[in-house]
């Protein structure tokens, strides 16, 4: 069993602590994504397990064995990093097996390893070129498959796809799902895209300045965020939030023209709300004419209208079918009162 836990870790550069006292189970087989904003600990996170970083304070451990202060050779992980690092005057046979033939291993397991890497990856048609004959996408192939013939109890990516076009990175992401259900390794992604974290992962680590914000499968955290930050973070196109206050008949919303029959606490009447939904929980009302669309992306199956509402706070709606807005229409706006989640202006926790 290789699953990773961190307890309490912490790392300090100096005087200034980035990761502050992280506590985390990934379970044995889990494909487990960090996500943040940029300068959130992430990265640092997985360098920590890997190795490459070390640990100020906690314990680590992967499977049964304490790795907080083992070099990184002996902790069991392979790293497919951002950039390819291959080397360019080796073929790709040569890349993958380079590893093991500087740590002494015998020819023919060499050539057993890579072959099942090779048939993993689908690249037996490109064994003998150099990686300048090869695409991106091809070179980040042979990147993960130098992993896989190490034979890692974890897998660690960090932004693997962040140099690949938009077509590259939904066909790496289809061969990285693949490779995870075929193998069944433990493996830790690091990202900043959203489609990336929500389409892989079984499980999402929100992290927000070297702190974890929510654990959670992607659709839970989608759909049942704790605070603000991950309603916000969580979801492409992001939440729509606008402020609202407890009243006796509901949450008034002034963005909205409207109160939304919500129904809090009596003690919770004058307390400052900020009201959060989806751009899909978001209707026009074309007979309405409170709101004027500033501008509507098409992507063909769905589109989306930007509107900015009485109060000057921004929205977004998601349209389906043939019956679209268009810019500078005036419209009014419903949304079902279902689908709103509420949180704490000043705190902002959500209010359950």
């Amino acid at each position: 069993m290789s699953g990773v836990q961190l307890q309490n870790v912490v790392k300090r550069y100096g005087d200034v602590q980035v990761i502050h006292g992280v506590d985390l189970t990934i379970e044995h087989g889990e494909f487990c994504v960090f996500v943040g904003p940029s300068g959130c600990g992430k990265s640092t996170l997985l360098r920590m397990v890997a190795g490459l970083e070390e640990t100020t304070e906690g314990s680590m451990t992967i499977g049964d064995r304490d790795v907080t202060r083992m070099d990184p050779a002996q902790r069991g992980v392979a790293m497919v990093f951002q950039t390819y690092a291959l080397y360019p005057h080796m073929t790709v046979e040569q890349n993958m097996g380079f590893g093991l033939k500087m740590n002494g291993f015998p020819k023919a397991e060499i050539n057993a390893k890579v072959a099942e890497a090779t048939r993993i990856l689908k690249l037996e048609d490109y064994l003998k070129r150099k990686p300048a004959a090869l695409s991106g996408g091809q070179r980040q192939r042979v990147s993960i498959g130098r992993a896989i013939v190490r034979g890692p109890e974890v897998f660690l990516f960090d932004e693997p796809l962040s140099n690949l076009d938009a077509e590259l990175r939904v066909e790496m992401r289809v061969e990285i799902a693949r490779l995870h259900k075929e193998i069944g390794a433990t493996m830790i992604y690091v990202t900043h895209d959203q489609v990336e974290a929500m389409t892989l992962a079984d499980k999402i680590v929100v992290l927000r300045a070297g702190m974890i914000e929510q654990v959670g499968a992607p659709m839970e955290l989608y759909r049942d965020p704790d605070n603000k930050f991950v309603a916000g973070f969580i979801g492409s196109p992001a939440m729509n939030f606008l402020s609202g206050t407890v009243t006796t008949d509901g949450v008034e919303v002034p963005g909205l023209q409207t109160t939304l029959p919500i129904k809090l606490q009596a003690a919770d009447v004058g307390r400052a709300v900020t009201v959060g939904f989806r751009p899909e929980h978001l209707l026009l009302d074309p007979k309405g004419k409170t709101h004027k669309i500033d501008l509507t992306e098409s992507l063909g199956g769905v589109s989306y209208a930007y509107l900015v509402g009485v109060t000057g706070e921004r929205m977004i709606i998601e349209e389906r079918g043939d019956d679209r807005s268009s810019m500078g229409m005036q419209v009014g706006l419903t949304v079902d009162p279902s689908r709103v989640l509420l949180f704490d202006a000043q705190t902002e926790l959500r209010i359950r």
